[in-house]
């Protein structure tokens, strides 16, 4: 059974998911940081200020709701969606190049082959 679990653990599937994981949790991490050290200050500062607060996490409806929160949440979906599609949009076009590309020539045969051809030529005359 511990062999089974170390040949799935191995395949190529596993280790990409998983490198996908860790790339995607610090992608994540750099998204959050973008948003609240630099888009919330930026664009949302004029807001904040008019409401007397100093985050974005401090916006509430009949005090209650926090929406700031959400916004936030809603501000880091849409970057991190045009992100990944820029990447495939990119991944696409290139797929389109290598597509475009006329097909190369078929290498020659082998010399063993074309001897072979010659004889079976030379014993059909």
């Amino acid at each position: 059974m511990l062999k089974e679990f170390k040949a799935f653990a191995m395949r190529g599937n596993v280790v990409d998911l998983a490198v996908g994981v860790i790339i995607g949790g610090a992608f994540g991490k750099i998204v959050g940081s973008f948003i609240d050290d630099v888009i919330t200050p930026l664009a949302l500062k004029p807001a904040l200020e008019a409401a007397n607060l100093t985050e974005l996490a401090e916006l509430t409806v009949f005090g209650t709701v926090k929406y700031g929160n959400f916004l936030s949440a809603v501000i880091n979906f849409v970057i991190v969606a045009f992100v990944l599609f820029l990447i495939i949009k990119g991944m696409n076009a290139a797929t389109k190049k290598k597509e475009g590309l006329p097909p190369s020539a078929p290498p020659p045969p082998p010399a063993d082959i074309i001897l072979l051809t010659e004889i079976r030529d030379l014993l059909k005359k």
